[in-house]
């Protein structure tokens, strides 16, 4: 082979490899901004970090929340929300970007109280067989702003919920625990 035909040989091999690193880097950029922006948009994994939803979730479980649907729709009663600290946490040092994780017990304009170890939405109890036990801690009817949600954790006596900082703004949804992943031997829907 002449040193032309092997300079057009090498050059040949040397395009087709950075063709297939241009390729490489233009996939990985691509999955790259997909995950973002599924992650900012859509769902995100979330770990549970306390024995507040006790015992339907459990420290340690690991689930995804899904942002699409209350974009759509208000959270209903019984929805697992996350959330971003409300003002009142932030006043007493928590973080504002930190997520929470309760229960949606109240919605815009509905009355909630505790009374006698039961959970009141509208004068009628809850059922709530989702709970660890009975709260032990009457709480005075309260009417659930516009803008806002009562919210607690399914661990009644250990969580520090809107019985303790008030109503969830609705601007400080993240979106709905929908489903755990991990561990393995409960995953499922939530």
């Amino acid at each position: 082979m002449n040193p032309h035909e092997s300079h057009i040989k090498e050059t040949a091999t040397a395009s087709k490899k950075w063709s297939s690193w241009q390729e490489n880097f233009t996939l990985i950029a691509i999955a790259l901004t997909l995950a973002l922006l599924i992650r900012t948009f859509v769902a995100e994994p979330r770990l549970i970090p306390s024995e507040s939803m006790y015992p339907t979730l459990h420290t340690g479980d690991r689930v995804v929340v899904e942002k699409v649907s209350y974009r759509l729709q208000p959270p209903k009663i019984g929805d697992i929300v996350v959330f971003q600290s409300p003002p009142e946490l932030q006043r007493r040092g928590y973080d504002k970007n930190q997520a929470l994780i309760k229960r949606v017990i109240g919605r815009p304009g509905e009355v909630i109280s505790v009374s006698q170890g039961k959970v009141y939405l509208n004068g009628q109890p809850l059922q709530e067989d989702y709970i660890a036990e009975p709260p032990n801690q009457p709480f005075p009817a309260v009417t659930v702003p516009q803008d806002g949600f009562f919210v607690m954790g399914d661990n009644r006596n250990d969580s520090n919920d809107s019985r303790y900082w008030g109503f969830l703004p609705r601007r400080n949804l993240i979106g709905r625990a929908t489903f755990r992943f991990w561990p393995l031997d409960r995953i499922g829907l939530i």
